[in-house]
C-alpha cells in the first residue's frame, strides 16, 4: 500500500506550478523593481534637464544679475523638483567664464604641483603657486567665478539632485540607495552694457 501511494505521489504533478510561481516570482519582482527604477530615473533626469535649460535661459536676461531674480528662477527649478522627488535634496551652482570655450574645457589655473613628496595631489594647496586668471584671489578647479557674471560672460549652470530611491531594490543587491542626477548647461548673458575687464593675470600662492 505504501509503495501504491509513493508511485502516485511520484506521478503526481498537481501543485507544480504553484512551487515554479514561488521560485519565479522574487526574481520577477527584482526585474520589475529594476525596470521601475531605472525609468524614474530617466524621467527625473528628462525633467530637470528641461527645467535647467527654461532657467538659464531666463538667467541670462538683463535683469537677472540680481541675486532676487537668480533666487526667484532657482525657486522654479526647486518646485518642479520638488513634484517628482518631494524629499529631494537639490544644489544649484552658476559659474561663469569669459568664453564659451573656457566655460566648456573647465580647466582648472594654471599651477606648479610639488615634484615630490606628499604634495604632489593634482590639487593647488601647501603654498603652491598658481596663476589666478580671473582675479578673485583664490585657485578655481574649475576656471571660473560663482555667480552669474556681467554682460557677455559664458555661465554654466548647473543643478544637483540627490533624492532616496523609490524602490528597495539595492537594499537587495547591495549599492547605493541614493539617486544623483545632475543637470547642466551653458549660455551667455545678454550684451546689454560692456563686458567686465578681467584685468592681468596675477600670480599668488595656494593656502
Amino acid at each position: 500500500m505504501i509503495r501504491r501511494v509513493l508511485r502516485r505521489l511520484h506521478s503526481d504533478e498537481r501543485g507544480a506550478t504553484v512551487v515554479e510561481f514561488a521560485i519565479v516570482a522574487p526574481v520577477m519582482g527584482m526585474v520589475l523593481l529594476g525596470a521601475f527604477d531605472v525609468a524614474h530615473t530617466l524621467y527625473m533626469r528628462g525633467v530637470l534637464q528641461g527645467i535647467v535649460q527654461k532657467v538659464a535661459r531666463d538667467s541670462t536676461l538683463e535683469d537677472s544679475t540680481e541675486i532676487v531674480n537668480q533666487t526667484t528662477l532657482d525657486n522654479k527649478v526647486k518646485a518642479q523638483v520638488a513634484a517628482v522627488a518631494n524629499n529631494a535634496t537639490i544644489t544649484i551652482t552658476r559659474r561663469f567664464y569669459r568664453t564659451f570655450s573656457t566655460a566648456a574645457a573647465a580647466r582648472a589655473e594654471t599651477f606648479t604641483d610639488s615634484p615630490t613628496g606628499p604634495f604632489r595631489n593634482g590639487t593647488c594647496d601647501n603654498n603652491e603657486p598658481y596663476e589666478d586668471a580671473n582675479l578673485n584671489g583664490v585657485w578655481d578647479r574649475d576656471g571660473g567665478n560663482a555667480g552669474q557674471g556681467g554682460a557677455k560672460d559664458a555661465v554654466l549652470y548647473t543643478v544637483e539632485v540627490s533624492y532616496p530611491r523609490f524602490f528597495p531594490i539595492y537594499r537587495f543587491i547591495g549599492g547605493s540607495t541614493t539617486t544623483k542626477v545632475t543637470g547642466s548647461t551653458v549660455l551667455r548673458n545678454q550684451p546689454y552694457g560692456d563686458q567686465s575687464s578681467y584685468g592681468t593675470m596675477r600670480v599668488r600662492n595656494c593656502t
